[in-house]
Formats: C-alpha cells, structure tokens, sequence
C-alpha cells in the first residue's frame, strides 16, 4: 500500500472513542508531558505535541515539507517556496484587509437572512447556520451560482473526511472517495473556467485567469487548485470556529452574560475560542533530511503531525492553559498555522466568526444544548468539531 498521506487518513489510536474524539485536549496534554515528540508505529508517523517544536516544523518548509503526492497538484498548501510566495501573492490580493472589511454589509446580510429563517427557540446551529454562512460568501468571492452550494458542502465535507478504522482497505476507501469528490471539483470549476474564460466577471476566478507570475498565465489545473483549496478550507474551518464558539457558550453559561455585558470581548472571545477549541488541531508534514528534533531523530520522509491543538494549551506559553479567556493578551495560538502557510483566508474566517457571534448575540439569548442530544464529532484526523449541533434559546424582545 501506498503510505503517502496515511497518517493523515488515520486517527491517532489514544483517541479512541467518540469521548475523547469530542474532547481530546486533555489526552493531547498528557502526550506533550510525557512524550513531546514520539514514533506511532501504527500510523507509520512522528507525533510532535509541545508548542516550540511544532512552532519550529511549521515555520521551516525547506527542512518540513508541505508538498504531497499527485492529489496536492498547486495547492498553496502542498507546494513549498519559491512557487508557493508567488501564488500567495498572486491570490492574496483577494484578501487584503481593504478587501475583507468591504464584504462586512454583505456577511451581516447573509447572516441576517439565515437567522430570520430560524422559527421557534431552537435550531441545528451547524446545518442552519454555522454551514451555510461561509459557504455562501465563498461561492459568492469565487463566482459559482448560489444554486450549486449543496454540491459545495458535499465535496468540502468528503475533502477533511478519515479512514473509518485502521485497515488497509478502509484507507483505500476513503482516497477513492476523495479522488472522486477531487474529480467532479476538477470538472466543475473547469467548466466555470471555460465560461469566465469567455465572460468575466468581477470575481476571483476571473481574476486569476487573468493574472500572470513571470509574465505567464495561470494553467487551468493551477486556477482549479485555489478553487478546491479555497472552497474546503474556506468554510469548513469557519463552520467549525462558529459551532465550537457557541459551544464554548453553553458549556460555560456564564460567558454568555460575560458577553452581553461586554460584547467589545468578542473579537477576543473568537481568538480564545481558536486557541481552546482549533477548528484545525494538526497539520502534516514531511521531513526532507536527516534532522533532529526533541531529541528524536527524523529520516528523510519521515511523515510528521505537528498537533496545534496540543501547542495552543502548552503552559510554558499560556497561563492556566485549561481555562478559556475571551481577555487572553498576547494570544500567539497557532491554529490558523505559522510561517509562510499562515492560513491565507484567517482575516475572513475571524470576520466571520466575530459577525455571527454578534448576529446571535444580539437576537437571543440562554443559549443550552437540550438535554438528550449525543454529539458526533467530526470523524477526521485533524479537524476538530461536531457534525451537528443543536441549540435552544430565548429570543430577545
């Protein structure tokens, strides 16, 4: 078998049931205590939990590779210097401050929207809302048709989706399933490029067909790539951020009233939220050399896991790292990544949070999980958070 990206496909063996998968950060801390950096002969990878480790792997991409297999094609994210600077440069004007405090009116218009479809005091926050926000606004930056955002949340979803156990043939599966999801992406946004290649429009697929690093144009398979790169990471890591903050709210109530007397914590109440429950809680990477870390000695193409959600509660870099504090100053969590793949979309996805929170905020109240709903975590092997997530509340007069 081809063990290209396997430890990613597969969930580490501690986090062995739909508890600890719901709540992981405690096991993450005794593994960085114990054993900071450590071989998982099962998963054929490196495990790296302490902060200045994972710190160290993330912001050198000579020595700790992002570049995979065929399936990373030009994705920012498996590609390494120079050709990734370029592309992020070429991309990143999309993303400029200017540029995301002008789509504030348009993420409170659709916010709105959503939330005057809610009737009643309760709501599956996630299916409701917390999915449909960010995948809207991302359709809407690239160009797609509104009637084609169902497909979207399918193809995201397959994308981030883990091994269901540890066998062979379960890792097969789900690379098939993903090679397939990869494929009608492929031919989607190939189609919208043929249609924009003739129209253009004021959008960013148009806008990257358009541009030219070195006085040459993007290939389509290039301009494909940043469109399922900026599809499944622009709204599922958002998806996640909004349901684990209001999840944060009703597993500490008292944060609610903490918030309607202060709703100028909110900005921070999201940057707290990113660091205590990551919508991203590891990251891969491969080793290009020989190299040392931890006192463990990686091999060349060794596969490495940098475990962010272990980094953001290490206590040689936060106080009381178990406790959530929307006041938390500095912040330096590492959950939108660090160095030169410093997630490119992080002042759209803090936008984001911090706009839904003050819609919900500001429309309800007493927010609870009711009693009898079992939550399902997410089964992936580096994104955190629940696959549904239903709320009650008091509606404000």
């Amino acid at each position: 078998m081809n063990n290209e990206k396997y430890a990613n496909m597969l969930i580490m063996p501690e986090l062995n049931t739909i508890e600890k998968r719901l709540l992981p950060f405690g096991l993450l801390s005794e593994l960085r205590q114990q054993t900071p950096v450590r071989y998982d002969s099962v998963r054929n990878c490196w495990d790296v939990f302490s902060y200045g480790e994972v710190q160290r792997i993330l912001k050198d991409p000579k020595t700790f590779s992002s570049v995979r297999g065929a399936a990373g094609g030009q994705n920012l994210l498996f590609i390494d210097p120079p050709k990734h600077k370029q592309l992020r440069d070429l991309v990143n004007k999309a993303f400029t401050p200017k540029a995301i405090q002008g789509l504030v009116p348009r993420i409170e218009e659709i916010s709105a929207d959503l939330l005057d479809g809610v009737d009643g005091v309760d709501m599956n926050l996630v299916s409701d809302f917390a999915t449909p926000l960010p995948v809207i606004v991302i359709a809407e930056l690239l160009g797609t048709p509104a009637e084609d955002r169902a497909h979207f949340k399918h193809w995201s979803d397959i994308l981030v989706e883990s091994a269901e156990d540890e066998s062979a043939e379960a890792y097969e599966a789900i690379m098939r399933k993903r090679m397939e999801a990869m494929q009608e992406l492929a031919q989607y946004f190939g189609q919208l490029i043929k249609v924009r290649s003739r129209i253009p429009k004021d959008d960013l697929i148009s806008a990257l067909l358009a541009a030219k690093i070195d006085g040459v144009q993007l290939t389509e398979h290039e301009v494909i790539s940043f469109c399922v790169l900026l599809l499944a990471a622009g709204n599922e890591t958002t998806t996640n951020l909004i349901a684990n903050g209001m999840r944060v709210l009703c597993e500490q109530p008292e944060l609610q009233d903490e918030l309607n007397r202060s709703p100028e914590l909110i900005p921070g109440f999201i940057e707290e939220t990113l660091r205590y429950y990551p919508p991203i809680i590891a990251i891969g990477r491969t080793a290009t050399m020989d190299v040392e870390l931890g006192s463990q000695r990686f091999k060349t193409g060794d596969q490495i896991i940098a475990w962010v959600g272990a980094a953001n509660r290490d206590e040689s870099v936060f106080a009381a790292p178990d406790r959530f504090d929307p006041r938390r100053m500095p912040n330096p969590h590492m959950s939108f990544g660090f160095g030169i793949h410093f997630c490119l979309g992080a002042p759209l996805a803090r936008l984001e949070g911090k706009i839904a929170l003050q819609m919900l905020t500001n429309r309800f109240d007493q927010f609870q999980l009711p009693d009898g709903n079992d939550l399902v975590p997410i089964r992936s092997s580096f994104v955190f958070g629940v696959k549904e997530y239903p709320i009650s509340f008091v509606r404000r007069s």
